[in-house]
């Protein structure tokens, strides 16, 4: 606010002594020379040496960042790539295992199969084994027992009848006597 004071001040003054001011803000003529031959001169050096390295350093800025990009793309393709390659082991690994445990079911099964087989096939060997040694022991019962009817007989008749039998007779009695029996 003072500056704009000062300001207004020195216009009045100005005013009072008949300047219009334009001498305050034009250099003299020899300093607006002197200023534009020191400014051509600056301006061919920056021209001649200063641009030229600046230019040829900001082009190797673009290149180096340009390289960049494009190691950056090259290495995104090769992550996309190594990504592609994992998902495909991760697929196939994942079809393996199914395929391994198909396997290992079947075999389960296959395993289980036989041995219900196997054991089905001792079961009946058992039962049949069992059977034959039934027959067997019926076989043996009923030998021991016309053994012992046919000496029981022998002994009983020939206690009602007074006399003994002769062996065809015995026999014969022995064999009707258990006929009768095996139709009870």
């Amino acid at each position: 606010m003072q500056f704009i004071t000062a300001l207004a001040i020195l216009a009045a003054e100005e005013e009072e002594t008949g300047g219009g001011g334009a001498e305050l803000v034009l250099p003299e003529s020899s300093e607006l020379i002197a200023g534009i031959i020191a400014f051509a001169i600056v301006f061919y050096f920056v021209w001649k040496w200063a641009l030229p390295t600046i230019n040829k350093t900001l082009a190797q800025r673009q290149a180096a960042i340009q390289g960049q990009m494009e190691d950056a793309e090259k290495a995104k393709a090769e992550a996309e790539s190594l990504l592609a390659d994992y998902r495909a082991q991760l697929a196939e690994s994942k079809s393996e295992g199914n395929r391994i445990i198909e396997d290992a079911r079947g075999t389960a099964e296959q395993l289980r199969a036989e041995i219900v087989a196997k054991a089905e096939a001792d079961s009946e060997q058992i039962r049949a084994k069992a059977r034959a040694d039934a027959e067997a022991e019926v076989s043996r019962a009923l030998s021991d027992a016309r053994s012992q009817v046919g000496d029981i007989s022998m002994d009983l008749a020939g206690k009602i009848v007074g006399e003994s039998l002769d062996a065809d007779a015995h026999e014969d009695l022995i064999n009707r006597y258990l006929a009768d029996l095996e139709k009870l």
